[in-house]
């Protein structure tokens, strides 16, 4: 049986604006098994980055609250600890990759400087040894010359080997868990794929968990064991890869598939999602697809619909899925 890294357990975030406050995040619930891709999925504005900057704590202090729910790891809930505590487990238990490289690394200080400096933060060993770890990280991660190029600044390599480079940052201290926040989403498609590929080779090498947060089910196809569907800042559905891609329930992740260009299928019409999301100033009491649901029911707009087992490791939240309600889709 797989080892839970980490538990969010209804998670509640709001953000407080001068138009009132944004429910970004109600009552998300999810956990993460030692050596598994966990993909976060869903529309921009869903609140998948506000759900892993939670998990990292670093979310704006001025304006959001978390204001309900856990996020334990080894016994600890991170929404409790102080931002001291909170430095001792970013960067060496668990690690963050942002979507666009360049503003992740600071163009003033060489590669090499940038990385020796995430080591020495976290581990208490020499610069040589640093220097040591620095190369083989910068040669898992597939950066050829590593030696010559730890002098080198970030505007002298291209996009994709500035995103390996970040990727090299956070693993340096072999982190228990990697969140990769739309990783791919700045990269071309070449790139993009050889990326990827390198997640598998280092979750193979190094064991570590990945939460992937992204909008792009092409990506998540290639790379997650498991995915959470979310919308409107909650948790719609969950289920193995193969339960959310052949076998998926909520109208909302039928519509997400439809939308996606298929190569395999002749002719295969894209159909949009029509209508937007609603507004989280205030959320609506029943379920948030509501308004853009082809099968919704008088219930839908009352209340929010119960969790339902499909089968081992695949739920739903939809009242279609009620055993009182009529199988429409």
């Amino acid at each position: 049986m797989q080892k839970k890294v980490l538990e969010v357990d209804q998670l509640h975030v709001s953000f407080s604006t001068y138009g009132g406050s944004v429910k970004a995040v109600r009552g998300v619930t999810f956990d993460l098994y030692e050596g598994e891709t966990f993909a976060i999925v869903g529309e921009s504005g869903c609140g998948k980055s506000v759900t892993s900057q939670s998990i990292m704590q670093l979310l704006p202090k001025h304006s959001a609250t978390i204001s309900g729910g856990s996020i334990y790891f080894k016994e600890k809930d991170l929404c409790r600890l102080s931002e001291k505590e909170m430095r001792t487990i970013r960067g060496a238990e668990i690690s963050m990759i942002f979507q666009d490289p360049m503003t992740a690394l600071n163009p003033t200080l060489t590669i090499g400087d940038q990385l020796t400096e995430a080591i020495l933060e976290h581990q208490t060993i020499s610069k040589g040894e640093a220097k040591k770890t620095v190369i083989s990280m910068l040669e898992l991660v597939g950066i050829p010359n590593p030696t010559e190029r730890l002098k080198q600044y970030p505007h002298q390599f291209s996009g994709g080997m500035r995103q390996r480079i970040v990727i090299a940052m956070a693993l340096i201290c072999k982190p228990k868990i990697l969140i990769a926040d739309e990783p791919t989403t700045a990269l071309d498609v070449t790139i993009q794929a050889q990326i990827l590929e390198l997640f598998k080779d280092l979750q193979r090498n190094t064991g570590v968990s990945i939460i992937l947060i992204t909008h792009d089910l092409g990506v998540v196809a290639q790379t997650a064991d498991r995915i959470a569907v979310m919308y409107a800042g909650k948790i719609v559905e969950t289920g193995m890869r193969k339960d959310i891609f052949y076998h998926p329930q909520h109208p909302y992740t039928k519509g997400l598939l439809k939308s996606v260009p298929r190569l395999d299928l002749e002719d295969a019409e894209l159909v949009p999602i029509e209508g937007t999301p609603p507004d989280l100033f205030s959320p609506p009491a029943g379920c948030p697809f509501t308004a853009r649901c082809s099968y919704a029911m008088e219930v839908c707009n009352r209340l929010y619909p119960v969790k339902t087992k499909i089968s081992t490791g695949h739920d739903v939240c939809c009242w279609l899925q009620d055993e009182r309600a009529e199988r429409a889709i």
